[in-house]
């Protein structure tokens, strides 16, 4: 990647294209980063917790009540939420020692690890009381292993906002 001309920290904006750059606004060099990394790997969680939300679990959502609709609101809300702090950070490197130095991301990625972990507990209890008998029942039953799948991820989503609100906390110290 580094033959790209793709920026670390500091190395110029862009892409290096022969002998000019192209795309001079992105700041790719954060999305290699271990924060930006990080962020992409909770985005990817996130968007697969709520594919098989929407997919297997909306259908049978009478069956699994509000542990769906806490589960839901908590990936879509931390998904825009890290979408757009990724979004900020690939464009400007002002953004990155503005908000990562402030108070916001530390709390946000500890609430965002919060709430996934008492949905993806909650969507853990609606799985074994009321999926998994359905699951012993019918067959081809999709919706148990789907939502056990998806309350996994939002465990490992859960431990990724925790690493982040950590590493968040340790940038705001070392900046105040």
């Amino acid at each position: 990647m580094a033959s790209l001309g793709v920026r670390r920290m500091n190395q110029p904006l862009g892409i290096r294209v022969c002998c000019c750059r192209i795309c001079t606004c992105i700041n790719f060099g954060f999305v290699l980063s271990p924060g930006g990394l990080l962020k992409l790997m909770q985005l990817g969680l996130a968007t697969l917790c709520e594919g098989l939300l929407i997919r297997y679990g909306v259908p049978y959502a009478d069956s699994i009540g509000q542990a769906l609709t806490s589960f839901l609101a908590t990936t879509g809300h931390c998904f825009t939420t890290t979408g757009i702090l990724l979004l900020c950070y690939c464009f400007s490197d002002k953004s990155y020692g503005l908000i990562r130095q402030s108070l916001f991301e530390t709390l946000f990625h500890g609430l965002a690890s919060c709430m996934y972990f008492s949905s993806a507990s909650y969507m853990g209890f609606a799985c074994v009381v009321w999926l998994h008998p359905q699951f012993l029942v019918r067959p081809g039953f999709w919706a148990y292993p789907a939502m056990t799948a998806a309350y996994y991820m939002g465990y490992a989503a859960g431990l990724l906002h925790a690493i982040d609100a950590f590493l968040s906390f340790k940038h705001f110290r070392r900046v105040s």
